[in-house]
């Protein structure tokens, strides 16, 4: 155990730092880094192949609360964060976390597993696609039911990959007319929003499960988390000064490619 952890800690410290500046760079929290990390890193610590899915998905939720948290400080010092969003949408983002914790805890790991590589390769194509231009789709964010209906899918989807809801975010907001960069801010604080409860829940549906591997609590290895937010809450602030900084394109183009290669990973390895 002593020598696996030896590999482990390090490898989790790098992929906390590589979560951290992905989520202030995309608005994301990181969860399309830190949850492949874990799938290969959580058997040293224990936790057997039934349960990575599910150990990897809810450690990822812990980290991003303060990802998410340190990402949101930094694009508010830039004016980039819509708080009457984050308000507004909230308990409709909630009630989402609250069915997406209880179906992930009726179904396999190998059926989560799957769902999280359909997912990342559906957001692949999404950043892979050339940047919509001109005006936007809608004239303005979604109120009442289409509201009440976006926001809960969002924390039911969001929750099953183990992810902030970045992503979605920011298009549903840029698609509505928001600038992009208002758009990332936002998204980094609806990933807060997201993991705290998932994070609960996750710990509640997997408390006393055999397997779940040294340091977990329910689904949620603690240690893991420790050392992914460790490095994630400080290299968050160097991924929000690239979002203002580098070319869209570039960066999407290279995030895109990432995701596919994730995708395939997530499918073919179960």
């Amino acid at each position: 155990m002593l020598s696996s952890l030896y590999i482990a800690i390090p490898a989790l410290l790098a992929a906390g730092a590589a979560a951290g500046f992905a989520g202030g760079l995309f608005g994301i929290g990181g969860g399309f880094v830190v949850v492949p990390a874990l799938i290969f890193l959580l058997p040293l610590v224990g936790v057997v192949p039934e349960e990575i899915a599910h150990v990897a998905v809810g450690t990822s939720l812990a980290s991003i609360i303060f990802t998410s948290l340190r990402s949101t400080q930094s694009h508010a010092k830039r004016g980039a964060v819509d708080f009457q969003l984050l308000r507004d949408w909230a308990i409709w983002v909630v009630l989402g976390t609250a069915v997406g914790t209880m179906v992930a805890g009726m179904i396999s790991s190998r059926q989560l597993s799957l769902i999280f590589g359909a997912g990342v390769m559906g957001f692949a194509v999404y950043f892979l696609l050339p940047a919509r231009k001109g005006a936007p789709l809608f004239a303005g964010l979604p109120t009442g039911l289409p509201r009440a209906g976006i926001a809960s899918a969002l924390g039911v989807f969001s929750t099953l990959l183990g992810i902030g809801g970045g992503t979605v975010t920011t298009v549903t907001m840029t698609v509505c007319g928001a600038p992009i960069h208002r758009a990332i801010g936002t998204a980094a604080g609806m990933g807060a929003i997201i993991a705290l409860p998932s994070t609960i829940g996750f710990m509640i549906i997997g408390f006393g499960e055999p397997g779940i591997g040294w340091g977990s609590l329910g689904y949620v290895n603690l240690p893991a988390a420790a050392a992914l937010i460790a490095t994630s809450v400080l290299f968050a602030p160097f991924g929000v000064a690239a979002a203002h900084y580098l070319p869209s394109n570039i960066l999407r183009a290279c995030f895109g490619l990432y995701l596919a290669v994730i995708g395939v990973i997530m499918i073919t390895r179960f």
